[in-house]
């Protein structure tokens, strides 16, 4: 398999979207300084290759079609909500895997019930959501408070502050020039309020990247 295969196909296998080029070129220049594969020598390429690899835990590509974590989505009036708050805490490094079999065992450690297609009881359900944020919270993400500013009424705004704040601790929302800078760089929006939430998901998956390598 060529190097660019090889990259490919460990994106995939790590649950990147290859068409999301903000996230895959963060990758790439993380590795080897460069946003492009094309720039990059075979001993680079073969760098990048690695790193997926590592991300994925070393485990070997299966020869059928690979598939994103999420590709089946999960079945259930609660599954889109708990899918997203999980996400966002593998973003931030609180959970260890993105996968769906590591969100369901949490729904049934929670709950007992054994599918997300079964939990159809509100109460139920929102036991394992506030699980969930109360995780969040911790964290620093300011679920339900925009703190006076109107970019932060997206959830996702929200977690990419506090992914923010845990890369850069001394970080403060009345001074946002590092943060605005990064932002418009990632997004290519002149200003946080022109940021939409495709752009917000694809900077938490970018930022966790990042966060999850220093935790490893």
């Amino acid at each position: 398999m060529s190097n660019i295969k090889a990259i490919y196909a460990g994106l995939r296998a790590c649950g990147f979207d290859p068409q999301d080029e903000d996230t895959k070129r963060d990758l790439f220049e993380r590795v080897t300084n460069k946003r492009s594969l094309r720039l990059m020598n075979d001993t680079e390429q073969q760098a990048v290759a690695a790193e997926l690899r590592r991300l994925r835990g070393n485990k070997p590509l299966a020869r059928k079609k690979l598939q994103g974590p999420f590709a089946k989505k999960l079945q259930g009036p609660f599954a889109k909500k708990l899918q997203a708050l999980w996400i966002a805490s593998w973003n931030l490094g609180l959970v260890q895997s993105r996968d769906d079999k590591a969100l369901v065992a949490f729904v049934t450690r929670q709950t007992g019930v054994e599918d997300t297609a079964f939990l159809r009881d509100p109460k139920a359900a929102e036991k394992v959501v506030e699980a969930l944020k109360d995780m969040l919270r911790r964290e620093g993400v300011m679920l339900g408070n925009t703190n006076g500013h109107s970019w932060l009424r997206d959830d996702a705004a929200k977690v990419a502050w506090a992914q923010w704040k845990k890369l850069y601790p001394v970080s403060d929302l009345r001074d946002l020039t590092a943060f605005r800078a990064r932002i418009a760089a990632m997004s290519g929006k002149s200003t946080l309020d022109f940021v939409e939430r495709a752009d917000w998901q694809r900077i938490n998956n970018a930022f966790g990247v990042i966060i999850r390598k220093g935790a490893a």
